[in-house]
């Protein structure tokens, strides 16, 4: 099949977010045209108590998941709201324990907004930057604990360029010197293993929407939850044990419940396809010359990849790849003009982030999808070398 006969969109940025599994939007429906199943989660009556009934069976498909106790997990809109309460409630109650607090330079916004108004408030924060293909140096993190640390907070996937850290061993220095630890599980959870009656994590931040459950709801895992080691952050009500109030969306949860049950059944095949359309997308993309990869190449995620294109100018490049849907940098930052940041610390130059695409693969991207995409950016990156300026510093 040739891939340039295509004229309908070709979607290539599950990094911002996956397309709802049917099964789960049938699930969502299923609840909403139910007549019996509407009330609010929080009655006592008969048909609030089946709405509970409904929340808690999801809860239970979502910890399994993660191999966490369901009450240990907590429901939020999403792995921004699950950030800021574990960032901003864990650091304002411990802060007996001290006011240090240590994140990573590449984190999402998410978690960098949260530690830029905990400065605010007093608290000093480290940020610690990676090394040139996104990683952490573990040696920098050992470095940088002190006695007055009380909270890290580190990315398990970098949600631009796929970098797996190694939170296996970061939770493992953190819980040795009785310092919390957070992580943004937003782009891991549901597409590579976590089993969190292993690692030594306290609080992980979780997003449907990243692994083809319904956009808008998340959650949030607390270990020993039932202690309360957190401050909420919102007030007015007191469910999920006062954490996070407010009703809870029923059909949501329903939808997120029913995707984490499809990720630990199609896990391993997922991750199959993310290696072969890996594979086969840099098999086929050598073929033009001068294109690099940003991040490392084994500590990957396979579904996300960032290249990048010298002597090309990256919003004339994007235009030309339509109706192919990809990125550059996050989808969180795509209105506004700053370059990755990311990639920044990585240390590339203006023109390097500008010339960067994120390519990243769903469950159903196709060797077909992938041809048509190199076909198309092939096409767009020596259309553009042709007419770019020699003078031009790069």
């Amino acid at each position: 099949m040739n891939g340039s006969n295509k004229t309908s969109k070709i979607y290539m940025d599950g990094a911002a977010t996956m397309p709802t599994d049917p099964d789960v939007i049938e699930s969502m429906i299923a609840c909403l045209n139910n007549k019996e199943l509407f009330a609010n989660p929080s009655s006592v009556h008969i048909s609030g108590r089946d709405a509970m009934q409904k929340i808690e069976k999801a809860r239970d498909q979502i910890s399994k998941l993660i191999n966490a106790n369901k009450e240990d997990l907590i429901f939020t809109s999403g792995a921004t709201e699950s950030n800021n309460i574990a960032i901003i409630g864990s650091a304002k109650f411990r802060a007996d324990h001290g006011q240090h607090l240590i994140t990573m330079t590449t984190e999402h916004k998410a978690v960098s907004g949260p530690f830029d108004y905990l400065e605010k408030e007093g608290f000093e924060v480290t940020r610690l930057r990676p090394s040139s293909d996104g990683l952490l140096d573990i040696k920098k993190l050992k470095k940088a604990i002190r006695e007055d640390t009380q909270l890290v907070s580190i990315m398990h996937i970098n949600n631009e360029i796929g970098a797996i850290q190694n939170i296996s061993e970061i939770a493992s220095i953190c819980n040795d010197q009785d310092v919390l630890f957070h992580c943004d599980a937003a782009q891991s959870v549901g597409k590579i293993s976590l089993d969190l009656k292993e690692l030594p994590i306290d609080l992980l931040s979780i997003s449907a929407h990243k692994f083809y459950g319904p956009q808008g709801i998340g959650a949030l895992f607390i270990r020993e939850a039932h202690k309360v080691k957190l401050l909420p952050i919102t007030h007015g009500g007191e469910q999920e044990m006062w954490v996070r109030p407010g009703t809870l969306p029923l059909h949501q949860i329903i939808g997120f419940g029913v995707a984490a049950k499809l990720a630990m059944t199609r896990m391993r095949e997922d991750q199959l396809l993310m290696k072969d359309l890996s594979g086969y997308f840099f098999e086929k993309i050598r073929v033009l010359p001068d294109i690099f990869l940003n991040g490392p190449n084994k500590s990957r995620y396979p579904g996300i990849i960032n290249i990048r294109a010298p002597r090309v100018n990256g919003e004339s490049l994007l235009l030309l790849l339509e109706p192919l849907c990809v990125a550059q940098g996050s989808a969180c930052n795509s209105k506004n003009s700053e370059p990755s940041l990311v990639l920044r610390e990585l240390g590339l130059n203006d023109h390097e982030i500008q010339s960067s695409v994120r390519f990243s693969f769903t469950r159903n991207t196709t060797r077909d999808d992938v041809d048509f995409a190199v076909e198309k950016y092939i096409s767009a990156v020596n259309q553009l070398r042709k007419n770019y300026p020699s003078n031009i510093n790069e």
